[in-house]
């Protein structure tokens, strides 16, 4: 499958590259795609959520009022979970939402969700590129040029360039990555997806493992 290659004025450079038809053109395992993207999901949970039960509350134990005679309901505790201040019955408590997947089958999904992208034709290859000031402005110049500002977008960079990556970040439309931290989640939530030159090897390298 090949590729026009542009530059970051969005004009065809003349040149052409090759994308693996083993990454980018296989048999998408849409299920593949599900549970990688459900555990991804799943791990942005903290599970730090937690309410004091009885057993928990601070407060005295005595018998708060005798057992008869009252013409009220028996307490025996002012911890009870049905006075005020008393603890939570059945409240939250930590929980681990960790997912396991198998590497073979989170490779798939990515393969599976870079090959349906690539079917939408929302795939772009760009020249290697880096600012030599951080500039918000010029990185949405880039995506004007290459028409798709407005547009929720994914950037993969072949490394960490740090210039990029602080003029995009206050830039809400558009996520800047590098080819190691492509997940299936990233490359599903954007509607176009922008690969530098650089990017392409050692995606295709970490996915043909």
């Amino acid at each position: 499958m090949k590729v026009a290659v542009l530059d970051i004025k969005g004009k065809d450079t003349g040149r052409k590259i090759e994308l693996s038809d083993n990454v980018f053109a296989i048999e998408p395992n849409t299920h593949a795609v599900y549970l990688d993207v459900k555990q991804y999901l799943a791990h942005q949970r903290q599970g730090t959520h937690k309410a004091k039960e009885r057993g928990e509350i601070a407060g005295s134990t005595r018998k708060i009022k005798k057992q008869k005679g009252t013409g009220t309901a028996r307490a025996g505790s002012i911890k009870s979970p049905i006075f005020r201040g008393g603890g939570r019955i059945f409240g939250p408590r930590p929980t681990d939402y960790t997912q396991k997947l198998n590497k073979g089958l989170k490779r798939l999904a990515r393969k599976s969700a870079l090959t349906i992208k690539a079917n939408e034709q929302s795939v772009m290859v760009v020249e290697n590129f880096d600012f030599d000031t951080p500039k918000t402005k010029d990185f949405i110049a880039i995506l004007k040029s290459l028409g798709i500002e407005g547009k929720k977008s994914l950037i993969v960079l072949g490394d960490t360039n740090k210039g990029v990556y602080l003029s995009s970040r206050n830039f809400k439309g558009s996520d800047v990555i590098t080819n190691s931290e492509l997940s299936t989640y990233k490359i599903m939530n954007a509607k176009n997806i922008v690969f530098t030159e650089g990017s392409l090897e050692g995606i295709e390298t970490n996915l043909n493992k």
